[in-house]
């Protein structure tokens, strides 16, 4: 092949070179063009985002202790905004579960740290990404000290859980006064789980969402006695009640006691309900409207008195933002988070001397190892029971009136 001549070459290299120059000219002048167009129209180019890193483990941890500190050693106003109980009560639960529950911290965390963030979590229904930046943990200590702490609080239940105290013939307490030997309470409640399409029809209530019945049972100052978690949405309250009588750890009902129930429960001996087809609830009385039967007063006396168990649910969910709503927990593990808020709620009611939350609230015993209520079963003793108590009511309120 010839070669190309030396002076083709220089004048293909020079042609090579203005070609270059004039591309670049351009460029320029379009960059520059650009430039002008953004000065004009006043858009700003945005710096270059920069992150900051602790440079240490010792500034870590400060910055961590720095986050804590004000919330359970700054006021006893930041501590109940953020944990739901005052500091003392904070320290008290502690200790309970260092002692009792057999929770440890270690190196890197504090046992008050890991309390922390387990009852933030359940105030604030926060999740583990922003638990993560509160506290500069990662989302796998988030989650192991969560459990950690969950595990240590119910083995404390044999302790938190309330033991019945029956009403006694002394009571002056006008609501409870007429129910001799009651123990307190008793009711369901609802609260969203998420399930999988297969458990969707089982655990869909009548109103349509998705839910876990909760069984409860508490005492007059609202204080939980028993809980049964986890059965589906559609069960019905009766059959969550044969459950609890039937299971290895029973809602113990000793002879001769009772529970107050609603007019969705049956009425038999240790469960006493509302006449049906009376008026009953506060809200009628509340109007101004007289009882004009023994049945009506006795529904009006038993709707004051159970109207507890109904201010009890709501005291928990208001304190427990973690029970208002659809969790990404299992649902296996929302019943021991139910258990758990239910122990804490009641620890709170006993170690703090005014509950702050029970303000905002709007009005809508030993182990006994004699015999105990096994069975649902009604009868004509129960009901005569209950029309004798109704019209001894009714005659003592018309005694009273018409003196």
């Amino acid at each position: 092949m010839a070669r190309i001549p030396l002076s083709k070459q220089k004048k293909i290299a020079a042609t090579c070179i203005v070609i270059y120059r004039q591309i670049m000219v351009m460029v320029m002048e379009i960059i520059l063009h650009l430039m002008y167009l953004l000065s004009v129209t006043n858009i700003k180019i945005p710096k270059p985002i920069s992150f900051v890193f602790d440079d240490s483990l010792k500034e870590r941890l400060t910055a961590r202790v720095l986050n804590i500190r004000p919330m359970i050693q700054g006021s006893d106003i930041a501590c109940l905004d953020n944990l739901r109980m005052d500091r003392a009560c904070f320290y008290k639960l502690c200790e309970m579960l260092r002692d009792v529950g057999k929770l440890q911290g270690n190196r890197n965390t504090s046992l008050e740290e890991m309390v922390a963030l387990f009852l933030f979590t359940l105030s604030h229904d926060t999740k583990n990404r922003r638990t993560q930046l509160h506290f500069r943990r990662s989302g796998e200590t988030v989650s192991r000290h969560f459990n950690l702490v969950l595990q240590a609080l119910l083995r404390c239940h044999h302790i938190l859980l309330k033991k019945p105290t029956a009403v006694t013939e002394n009571c002056q307490d006008d609501r409870w006064k007429w129910f001799k030997n009651c123990l307190g309470a008793l009711d369901g409640t609802h609260f969203k789980v998420r399930v999988g399409d297969k458990d969707k029809v089982r655990f869909r209530n009548r109103k349509g969402d998705l839910t876990t019945n909760v069984l409860a049972a508490c005492t007059r100052d609202m204080q939980f006695i028993y809980l049964l978690p986890g059965w589906e949405g559609s069960a019905h309250d009766n059959r969550v009640l044969r459950e609890a009588l039937s299971r290895q750890n029973p809602l113990r009902v000793p002879q001769g006691n009772y529970y107050l129930c609603d007019a969705g429960y049956m009425n038999c001996e240790g469960f006493l309900t509302p006449f049906r087809g009376q008026r009953y609830h506060l809200s009628i009385w509340k109007r101004g409207s007289l009882p004009v039967s023994a049945e009506e007063y006795y529904n009006m006396k038993h709707s004051q008195a159970r109207n507890v168990i109904e201010r009890c649910f709501g005291l928990l969910k208001m304190r427990w933002g973690i029970l208002r709503h659809t969790t990404w927990y299992h649902r296996k593990t929302v019943s021991r988070i139910i258990l758990a808020c239910a122990l804490v709620h009641n620890f709170i009611r006993t170690y703090m001397s005014v509950d702050p939350m029970e303000s905002l609230l709007v009005d809508n015993m030993e182990d006994n190892d004699g015999d105990n209520i096994e069975i649902m079963e009604t009868s004509a003793t129960w009901n005569a029971f209950r029309q004798e108590l109704a019209n001894e009511m009714y005659n003592t309120w018309i005694q009273t009136r018409n003196p």
